[in-house]
């Protein structure tokens, strides 16, 4: 061991869940279109759904100690909005809330800030009904809901985040139908994602209105960096447009109060209808940016196929997702949203691997991979902060083992094992390996 790479005071080491991964007791809220899309033959692995999950509801006390145990200095959660507005307005199920206020008390009481999550994909049904994120109205629920939670709340949390990829809530559930509501049509995408960043807009003043000086609001993008396949002009302009459909498509948004022009032009008769102030409202000011960064895509053109590209499986070390280990591509983005975007402060809210975990004879979870894992995404994270960039924190993917969406429980991203069928949690070696790195706030390195 020759030295170790050192952040800076205060950076916060935390780690990530979402309401409908963990929380389970469907009992006491609404339904959402999650639910319905567990019921969906095909659609769910194995038919699993999110009814016990981790059982989080219940259980949070016993997660927080976890949480302490490690030494976290962050919980980002999200809010479940059909626990708080069962019919995704109108009548509040004060239960609801009454449990995330235990919750954010418990996360303070064990000095752990939490990091709000308002949506994380589990949009009430009774709004899906009306035509979810495609009716321009569900973005004004959205801030109700948001003011509501921010009304009970907001003397405590000071860091909020609107929305969690956008991206996917837009393209992966309403053009390649693999997540929740299922649909396949790229103009009722586009037609999404307008409304989603309309509503972050819309909320951000909603939970400025209800806060002080101290609140704190942005939105967590899934981002990943476009390399082009060679150097031919052909590749970097397929890279350029896998880069605008996935990256700047809600980047340019946010940031400069525009859709990309190249993407815009591209897309033609389905570009979405934006009335006139909305991009105004979407480009209200954040105070941060979340990056969840999982791999990167290698691009090469490709007449005739989705926008004309297609992305390759370079050679290299997989996860369990069948996503390509690139910690290089985490310092590259941070390092181009810095220069592209004008320097925000940043928070990676999701990193994380999804590994074939087994209880070991001794009844732990030896995690190897996991541990490399970190290490080299905390270093090239490093990396990044040594080129300027105003990163803040790092969120692990995921605290806890929980539903992986349509992989239902077949993968595992936690740092925390969960026995489904007991509900035990054993920290894996990949916990206790970041219980170290959160005690130094450093990382160690090796001579080769």
């Amino acid at each position: 061991m020759d030295g170790a790479l050192h952040f800076p005071e205060g950076f916060v080491w935390g780690a990530a869940t979402a309401a409908f991964q963990v929380e389970g007791e469907v009992a006491e809220r609404g339904e959402c279109i999650w639910d319905q899309f567990c019921r969906w033959p095909g659609k769910v692995f194995r038919g699993d759904t999110g009814d016990v999950a981790d059982d989080h509801y219940h259980r949070y006390c016993e997660d927080v100690a976890l949480m302490a145990g490690l030494g976290l200095k962050g919980y980002r959660f999200s809010i479940s909005w059909p626990r708080v507005f069962p019919q995704g307005a109108g009548e509040v199920n004060d239960k609801g809330l009454d449990f995330y206020d235990r919750l954010v008390d418990e996360l303070l009481k064990a000095g752990i800030e939490p990091y709000v999550t308002l949506y994380h994909w589990d949009l009430p049904s009774a709004l899906q009904r009306l035509g979810g994120w495609a009716a321009r109205e569900s973005a004004y629920r959205f801030a109700e809901y948001a003011e509501v939670v921010a009304s009970r709340l907001g003397d405590r949390v000071r860091k909020w985040i609107t929305h969690n990829e956008p991206w996917v809530v837009a393209f992966a559930g309403n053009l390649n139908g693999v997540h929740a509501p299922g649909w396949e049509d790229m103009g009722l995408a586009l037609q999404v994602a307008h409304h989603v960043l309309l509503s972050h807009g819309l909320a951000t003043d909603a939970l400025r209105g209800q806060g002080d000086n101290s609140t704190q609001v942005g939105i967590t993008l899934n981002l990943a960096p476009a390399y082009p396949a060679s150097d031919s002009p052909a590749d970097a302009a397929a890279a350029a447009r896998h880069d605008g459909y996935l990256n700047r498509w809600f980047l340019d948004p946010v940031f400069r109060g525009q859709y990309p022009e190249d993407m815009w032009n591209l897309y033609a008769y389905m570009v979405p209808r934006v009335a006139p102030g909305d991009m105004e409202i979407i480009a209200r000011l954040v105070d941060f940016l979340g990056v969840n960064y999982y791999s990167r895509a290698v691009v090469k053109h490709a007449q005739g196929g989705f926008l004309d590209y297609a992305t390759l499986h370079p050679a290299g070390e997989y996860t369990a997702m069948d996503w390509e280990v690139y910690p290089q591509g985490i310092t590259d983005l941070l390092v181009r949203l810095a220069t592209d975007y004008g320097s925000p402060v940043m928070y990676i809210t999701e990193n994380g691997c999804a590994y074939e975990d087994v209880l070991a004879a001794d009844g732990q979870v030896h995690d190897a991979k996991r541990v490399d894992y970190l290490r080299a995404h905390f270093s090239a994270a490093h990396k990044a902060l040594e080129q300027g960039v105003r990163l803040r924190g790092y969120f692990a993917w995921s605290l806890m083992d929980n539903f992986e969406w349509a992989y239902g429980y077949s993968r595992r991203f936690g740092i925390t094992y969960v026995d489904y069928k007991t509900q035990r949690r054993i920290l894996k070696d990949s916990a206790r390996y970041y219980a170290s790195v959160i005690a130094a706030n450093a990382v160690e390195t090796w001579s080769a």
